[in-house]
């Protein structure tokens, strides 16, 4: 009887813990209206680093980042455009095209000339992300 329960039991672990880990893969067709949301910077202040963040509002590691995403958007303020597109919708899923997404959350930066010069896949924790704006001059 353990045993049975035990070969039951572990496949389900198994895909908790990689979508904890890895994120959650795309699935197209669970598309819901866009949520996504573009924070503004002012006009006259061009950002050193866009920090896109490619998730889905119904995906559990996506929802993680968006604290960090908004604690990073106070921190630096205008040297950081912060923007978000759930890709699990009609509205977002082009970018994840554009990007190459393959998991979520993805998080891509571009520098200022609107070249990516870094990217993660996954949970990432405000303190390594840090460390990848702080490469730009971000302070």
């Amino acid at each position: 009887m353990k045993r049975k329960t035990l070969q039951q039991i572990l496949p389900v672990m198994i895909v908790m813990a990689s979508l904890f880990i890895n994120g959650c893969g795309h699935n197209p067709g669970t598309e819901t209206k866009q949520e996504a949301a573009t924070v503004q910077v002012k006009d006259d202040v061009k950002p050193r680093v866009t920090f896109i963040e490619l998730g889905s509002v119904r995906c559990i590691p996506c929802q993680q980042m968006q604290p960090i995403m908004k604690s990073v958007e106070e921190k630096f303020g205008s040297q950081v455009k912060v923007v978000f597109y759930d890709v699990w919708t009609p509205e977002g899923s082009p970018y994840a095209d554009k990007y190459g997404v393959q998991a979520i959350p993805t998080q891509v930066f571009l520098d200022e000339n609107g070249v990516e010069y870094a990217r993660h896949v996954g949970f990432f924790p405000e303190d390594e992300l840090i460390e990848v704006l702080k490469q730009k001059g971000v302070e």
